[in-house]
């Protein structure tokens, strides 16, 4: 898989549905939506303001109607549609597109249910430090989620038992992930709201999934990759030593190999030869 190109489009999917649902959100919830999120990764200054603004009741009011409603649906159904893309490409099984609509509209639907499970989780043990009790608190939700989303996006073509090791992978590097974001994301939001207003706080989101999806798509490439070895070994089916030892000698070359591409690239000494 393209991986970096299959994180971006996953995350400019995720953007497409999250400022619609950010709109929603701000009529439903109103200025409880803002603070929960600024009391989560401590958002100060340009970074509180521009959440605020996009959660206010009155921009939420004016956003909603029924063409609002319309791309809404259409955002949403649409990043359905690019993670069961993902999953159809890393078991490698027929494309399903439109056929799977059904599918997408549960998982859309768990999407949400998932998000306030998450959301809960949060605010009742993610107020002190990093929040790392909810973070591993989350990995068992997220775990669930995850079976589940690979098993109706692929429109039931795809086991449980074969979609766990993707699922708790990509749950506990999700959870880490998460971690991690509560560290850098008020810096990098607050930058860029500072320096460029709400386009800068649509870069950070950006910035944001981006990382999120490339952990969700290292985990389905990995959990695949777990998977099959796990079947293979069920099965009695293990490699001799050598052809081991051949395959780490390829994956050691090919790693010298880019590291020496890297350090003889002109940006490279370039760099180093800047003061």
């Amino acid at each position: 898989m393209a991986g970096f190109d299959r994180a971006m489009a996953l995350a400019s999917g995720a953007l497409t549905a999250l400022l619609p649902l950010a709109i929603l959100g701000g009529a439903l919830f109103g200025e409880e939506a803002a603070d929960r999120i600024i009391n989560r990764y401590r958002l100060t200054g340009r970074g509180a303001e521009v959440v605020r603004s996009v959660f206010s009741t009155s921009s939420a009011s004016d956003g909603i109607g029924v063409f609002g409603m319309l791309f809404l649906a259409i955002s949403v159904l649409s990043f359905s549609r690019a993670m069961q893309r993902l999953i159809e490409q890393t078991w490698e099984l027929r494309p399903l597109g439109v056929r799977n609509t059904r599918g997408g509209l549960w998982w859309i639907g768990s999407l949400t249910v998932y998000s306030a499970v998450i959301g809960w989780i949060y605010v009742m043990l993610g107020g002190g430090g990093l929040g790392v009790a909810a973070a591993v608190c989350e990995v068992p939700v997220s775990a669930a989620f995850l079976t589940f989303s690979g098993f109706i996006l692929s429109a039931k073509r795809l086991a449980w038992p074969v979609l766990l090791p993707f699922a708790l992978s990509a749950a506990v590097l999700t959870a880490a992930y998460s971690v991690v974001a509560a560290v850098y994301l008020p810096r990098l939001f607050n930058s860029y709201a500072s320096r460029y207003g709400a386009a800068g706080a649509v870069f950070g989101m950006t910035t944001t999934l981006f990382g999120a999806m490339l952990v969700v798509v290292a985990s389905a490439a990995l959990g695949r990759e777990v998977g099959d070895e796990l079947t293979r070994i069920r099965q009695g089916q293990r490699p001799s030593q050598d052809e081991v030892r051949r395959e780490w000698d390829s994956i050691v070359e090919q790693t010298r190999s880019r590291w020496r591409s890297v350090r003889s690239h002109p940006a490279h000494h370039q760099a180093k030869e800047a003061p």
